[in-house]
């Protein structure tokens, strides 16, 4: 009968390595922490390009897009229509996006991928606006109109400033928040940290009851526990 050892054999360094950097599943130790680390990261571009892409487009819409002339008799009346005279949608939709981004992290699941579709949607359709209406012609039209009081005043010598481009560039960056969210949205936290990953309330444990002191089992009777289990 040969000799047994109650003590294992040594282990080959190159299957303890193994062994060590997989995970039961196969899959290598690294890679959840590398997950881990890119989801912090992308949830900190998302934030900022929101942020900033918001920021950016709710100033930039504020500030002179076209100037023009108006004609009254042998004078030229100065005219300038900022971005808000040209078109509201850009700012409107900066602070849809930015609601959006802020109810990407209080909800989950099919819900946090609508929100992160309008994120991007409000971006795109900002950068839409901002481009179509650079223009601004009908704007500075509308104002000729009700300075000289003819409505068939019409703005001359239109000129257009960098605005309406520095307002679609912002508008940009909400879009690549909305999607980074839409990419990565599904591995980031959620502001409800009462609850378990799957969204169940989590389990408080029953305090520890001592039957020799009084004082517990009248705690444990105000919970509505029964303090003889």
């Amino acid at each position: 009968m040969g000799y047994v050892s109650a003590v294992p054999p040594p282990r080959n360094d190159a299957a303890a390595e193994s062994a060590d950097g997989h995970e039961a599943g196969g899959a290598p130790a690294g890679h959840a922490s590398a997950d881990s680390r890119g989801g912090r990261r992308s949830v900190a571009a998302a934030l900022l390009l929101g942020a900033l892409g918001a920021t950016v487009v709710l100033l930039a819409s504020g500030r002179t897009w076209a100037r023009g002339t108006a004609a009254i008799g042998a004078d030229a009346l100065p005219l300038t229509a900022d971005g808000r005279d040209v078109t509201g949608l850009p700012a409107a939709l900066a602070i849809v996006g930015l609601a959006a981004l802020v109810a990407v992290f209080a909800v989950r699941g099919r819900s946090r991928l609508l929100v992160s579709g309008l994120l991007a949607l409000s971006g795109l359709g900002a950068a839409l606006a901002a481009v179509l209406g650079a223009d601004g012609r009908e704007a500075l039209d509308a104002q000729a109109a009700r300075t000289t009081a003819d409505t068939a005043a019409h703005v001359a010598g239109l000129t257009h400033t960098a605005w309406p481009s520095v307002t679609a560039a912002g508008a940009v960056l909400i879009l690549a928040a909305g999607l980074l969210a839409l990419r990565f949205g599904r591995s980031w936290p959620s502001m409800g940290g009462r609850y378990e990953r799957d969204g169940s309330p989590r389990t408080r444990r029953a305090a520890a009851i001592d039957p020799d002191r009084p004082e517990d089992l009248w705690k444990a009777l105000d919970r509505g526990e029964d303090p003889t289990r």
